[in-house]
């Protein structure tokens, strides 16, 4: 798997290029906790416009061999998405991130981009520790969170969803699954 994380980059989103591709991925039956199944491509567009307008919210197109396959979204939960709903700590960094959808899927890719999606947070010395907030119904990712070293903390009550809040330290993912599977 590390040859496959090792492939993984990430670039900026632009909204007006990569709109069309963006909403294909988040309107996708596989997308449902995107929460933008009936999204227009105005609508997607629109989204990403203010988040790469933000100061504190920034997306990207995740890259293998420089293919667009997964979004990823950086946000400073002191000023977004968790604000009031728990105390941020020096160093917290909130994340999102899909997967495209795909008629051939690979076995351990969704694994690969979680552990590269958490590398590039990582790779930023001043992250000390990423935080999730995932549907307390998506069972899929929350495994997938564990493996790169998260732990669940609380349950909290976004307008949207009931989310598990979920944080991995520095020391959590250099410990995880993720890390001690591909130094074997």
């Amino acid at each position: 798997m590390t040859a496959l994380v090792d492939r993984l980059t990430v670039r900026p989103l632009d909204p007006a290029a990569d709109a069309r591709l963006i909403h294909g991925w988040v309107t996708h039956p596989k997308a449902a906790f995107w929460m933008m199944q009936d999204a227009r491509l105005q609508d997607v567009e629109r989204e990403y416009t203010a988040i790469t307008a933000h100061e504190h919210h920034h997306a990207f197109v995740g890259l293998l061999d420089g293919e667009p396959v997964f979004l990823m979204e950086r946000y400073d939960p002191h000023h977004l998405e968790l604000v009031g709903l728990y105390e941020p700590e020096p160093g917290d960094v909130g994340m999102h991130f899909l997967v495209a959808p795909s008629d051939t899927p690979v076995h351990g890719f969704t694994r690969a981009v979680i552990t590269a999606v958490m590398r590039e947070l990582f790779a930023d010395p001043a992250t000390r520790r990423v935080v999730v907030e995932p549907d307390v119904r998506n069972a899929a990712v929350h495994a997938l969170n564990a493996y790169v070293g998260f732990t669940v903390v609380d349950t909290i009550e976004k307008p949207e969803k009931d989310a598990s809040l979920s944080v991995c330290t520095r020391e959590d993912f250099a410990h995880s699954e993720a890390i001690r599977g591909a130094a074997r």
